[in-house]
């Protein structure tokens, strides 16, 4: 959950006992040591969980930065290493002293690097490729290494641009087979090939002009950003730049594609898909994916942006509404697949809570389904929208229409208010308290809902995922904790139990306007404990009853990212509710299990993650272009058979609420919009299951 001022939290009210101090004019040697500075001067008095900076985080850092700068092993060498291994004890006295010593030799071996691979790839790519070798290559640098030296290094480089000419030579020869096909002209293979050749020559020299262009500060955030997450993943230094970025670029508020993005390595990948936005509307695009490549129109060609920063990828991904921008991307699994969109201005409607009927499993059941995008509070306008307040109406809706049981869907959902998640906790039970928040040297603070008003007490069904954390855990949690309802959803949810909130780096410095801005850190000073007081952090949300995903086999969510903090447990608040308990849950889970055992669609899942996960683990490629060709195209069958069975109606009979009609009449592009939602909701498998779970409750009760 990011926090980003006092409106969210009566607590962040907080006197900031900065160590302020008054330095004499600067060079930018000086201003970088002030930016540290001012780094480590929150870090240490407000990080929940501030770390000693000695040897053992010198060592940390030095790992960290070193593994990442160059991620792919594109550049360095094992020789290059020895250089900078005389550092690794030495990290925390520079930083502590805002010496960048060590910074500045990795820039340059990483220059030097960068300048015998600009000599490297013109003349491996001056010769035709043979296909027809049986050769492996590891597209894992992690597990591929570094180069022992540069005669190692450049035959890296041969296999990598092999392995990037195979792949486009494939994708011309099915085109030249479908023009085959048709009795039109194609070209021969040789042609083929070295156009391929030229094309990967083209992306290589659009890499290294823009690697040239890439500024010190950026590679000085990288540097910065290691030792902010040494602290906690979700601790970030961002440079002005970035924190505008991260406030207005692909957020829904410009014309785009609708998706929040972030540096991983040497990869921008998706942090973010905005819900209601063109990206989310297509369902293909997906929060951790991996931006390789991107293209203009439907014929234009592709742009390789492996390298790129974040800033300059935006400049390639965003556009005006109405045009098409193509995205090759790297899945989770490891797959890769092709994605277009259709750029638009975020509609803002679809933000917001919605609902629908659902047909249920008996003649004139009925049931309730609010979708729930994110825990929005417009603290600007008093009179705006505010997600527990829109929630209350959706619940009086269905209400009215009479349904039998409802289901409140918060998979994915992008978290938001802390404050909206109490007062939506509090729709379904009377007054008492939802969650406790922790400052590492306070008492918690209890969070308490205190309108006694129940607005919905009947069965209740929540379903989640693992893919979306803090706000939505919370809710889960509090929910399970009251026994008032059914959890439905993947093995555990994220499991971030930690808030964060930006800070300017400018209040650490006084006067000095002509090094300012400084930028910002994003820091995490709270933990979240449910109110038994078991942490979500790691752990999660384990959900009532679990429905197999895609990445059932593969482990997701905060104990998967570096650094995380550690879980932790605090005192039991007392709690009760006499609204509605759902009493023994265990015939609930063994009915759901039986189906699912028996489900086609289930079991179909079930081995397709348990596909993905082998894949995952299996990062070499043959570089034999028949032995290629044999694969992509099982696997893209494979793929089409899977998918397929999801492009089934499986709810038959899905409907709007009756005073919502004129609203979504009102327009053609609304009624679009609303018949993709009925549409895919009609499809979805998994609010199927949800449904005959609810049936389950309603007949137990």
């Amino acid at each position: 959950m990011k926090i980003r001022g006092p409106l969210f939290f009566s607590v962040l009210a907080l006197t900031l006992v900065l160590a302020a101090f008054y330095p004499q004019p600067v060079d930018n040697s000086q201003k970088e040591a002030i930016l540290m500075r001012s780094v480590l001067t929150y870090l240490n008095q407000l990080h929940y969980n501030p770390k000693s900076i000695d040897d053992d985080f010198s060592s940390q850092l030095y790992d960290y930065y070193v593994d990442g700068v160059d991620a792919t092993r594109r550049y360095m060498t094992q020789e290059d290493l020895k250089q900078l291994e005389p550092f690794k004890q030495q990290l925390d006295d520079q930083v502590n002293t805002g010496n960048y010593d060590f910074f500045n030799l990795s820039l340059e071996l990483l220059s030097s690097g960068i300048e015998k691979a600009k000599q490297f790839y013109p003349e491996i790519l001056a010769t035709p490729f043979d296909f027809t070798v049986n050769e492996n290559f590891e597209l894992d640098g992690e597990k591929r290494g570094y180069a022992k030296n540069d005669t190692e290094l450049k035959e890296y480089w041969r296999q990598m641009l092999k392995y990037e000419a195979m792949t486009r030579l494939s994708r011309k020869l099915t085109s030249k087979e479908e023009k085959q096909e048709k009795g039109e002209t194609t070209r021969s293979f040789e042609e083929l090939e070295k156009e391929a050749r030229q094309d990967v020559q083209e992306t290589y020299d659009d890499l290294f002009n823009r690697i040239a262009k890439i500024k010190r500060m950026e590679r000085l955030s990288y540097y910065l950003n290691c030792i902010t997450m040494l602290f906690d993943p979700h601790t970030n230094y961002y440079k002005p730049l970035d924190k505008e970025n991260f406030d207005i670029g692909m957020s829904g508020k410009l014309e785009g594609i609708g998706a929040r993005l972030v540096q991983d390595g040497d990869y921008v990948q998706i942090d973010e898909v905005v819900v209601g936005g063109p990206a989310w509307q297509g369902k293909e695009l997906e929060d951790k994916d991996q931006i390789l490549k991107v293209a203009q129109g439907e014929e234009g060609e592709w742009v390789d942006i492996v390298g790129w920063t974040t800033a300059d990828a935006v400049t390639k991904i965003r556009g005006k509404k109405g045009t098409t921008v193509r995205l090759m991307v790297r899945k989770v699994d490891g797959t890769t697949k092709e994605i277009s969109i259709v750029r638009d201005v975020i509609n803002i409607e679809e933000y917001f809570a919605r609902s629908l009927i659902l047909n249920g499993n008996e003649p004139d059941s009925k049931i309730g389904y609010i979708y729930l995008p994110k825990f929005y509070a417009d603290f600007d306008d008093p009179n705006g929208r505010f997600a527990a307040k829109d929630v209350a109406a959706e619940l009086e809706k269905l209400k009215t229409e009479g349904v039998d049981g409802i289901i409140l869907d918060v998979r994915n959902n992008g978290g938001g208010s802390l404050m909206e998640v109490v007062r939506m906790t509090g729709l379904f039970i009377e007054r008492g308290p939802v969650v406790q928040a922790k400052y590492r040297t306070r008492d918690p603070e209890i969070y308490r809902d205190t309108d006694a008003k129940v607005v919905y007490d009947g069965p209740l069904a929540i379903m989640t995922n693992g893919f979306r954390a803090s706000a939505s855990e919370i809710l889960a949690g509090a929910i399970q904790d009251y026994n008032r309802r059914i959890v439905v959803g993947s093995k555990a949810t994220f499991g971030k139990g930690t808030v964060q909130r930006f800070f300017p780096l400018d209040r650490a410095v006084r006067g000095m306007d002509d090094i300012k801005p400084l930028g910002e850190i994003k820091l995490t000073f709270q933990k979240f404990f449910r109110i038994t007081g078991e942490s979500n952090q790691l752990r999660g949300v384990i959900p009532d009853i679990i429905l197999p995903d895609r990445y059932h086999y593969i482990e997701t969510g905060e104990r998967e990212e570096d650094f995380p903090l550690a879980w932790t447990k605090i005192e039991t608040v007392p709690f009760s509710q006499n609204v509605y308990n759902i009493g023994d849950t265990e015939s609930l889970t063994k009915r759901s299990e039986n189906r699912i055992k028996g489900n086609e669609t289930f079991n179909n899942i079930l081995d397709n993650a348990r596909r993905l996960a082998q894949q995952r683990d299996d990062s070499e490629i043959n570089l034999n272009l028949e032995n290629y060709r044999t694969q992509q195209q099982e696997q893209r069958e494979t793929n089409k058979a899977f998918n397929a069975q999801f492009d089934k109606v499986v709810i038959d009979g899905v409907a709007n609420p009756n005073v919502d009609l004129d609203k979504i009449n009102a327009s053609e592009k609304a009624k679009d919009r609303n018949n993709d939602f009925l549409e895919s909701v009609s499809k979805d498998v998994y609010i199927k299951e949800t449904i005959q779970i609810l049936h389950d409750m309603v007949k137990a009760s």
